[in-house]
């Protein structure tokens, strides 16, 4: 048994490389070997995002607080608050993070294969990013 005790692992920035704006990432767990999960929680403020990106053997979000924006390569911008929970399947194409005007916070959970849980890709575009979500 491994207790992790909050506040023993420092908060982290989201690397301007993967990352739009202001991006806050506090690591939850990393599994030992020959376990490969790890989760974090990230809290994106208002316009912060992720750069495109898949995941090998998936992603799964929980969404914690706030409202944000989800979206896979080829659908349209997806709203998600507290309480859901968001599945990429491995591969998929794919990015998350706040609306322009709040913030959002969510767990990810995703799992390493062959030493790699993400492969990161080319920014959203922002164009794209500030066209939002389709009107209700």
């Amino acid at each position: 048994m491994d207790i992790m005790r909050a506040g023993s692992r420092p908060s982290g920035q989201g690397p301007a490389s993967y990352f739009t704006g202001r991006v806050r990432i506090d690591p939850l767990f990393e599994a030992p070997d020959p376990a490969r999960a790890a989760g974090a929680l990230v809290t994106f403020e208002p316009g912060a995002r992720t750069a495109w990106h898949t995941h090998p053997l998936g992603q799964t979000l929980f969404v914690t607080s706030g409202c944000g924006w989800v979206q896979r390569e080829g659908g349209t911008v997806e709203v998600i608050r507290p309480g859901d929970v968001v599945w990429f399947p491995p591969g998929e194409k794919h990015w998350h993070g706040a609306t322009a005007s709040t913030a959002m916070s969510h767990i990810a959970i995703q799992e390493r294969q062959d030493g790699a849980a993400v492969a990161w890709l080319e920014q959203v575009a922002e164009a794209d990013y500030a066209a939002g979500p389709p009107a209700a």
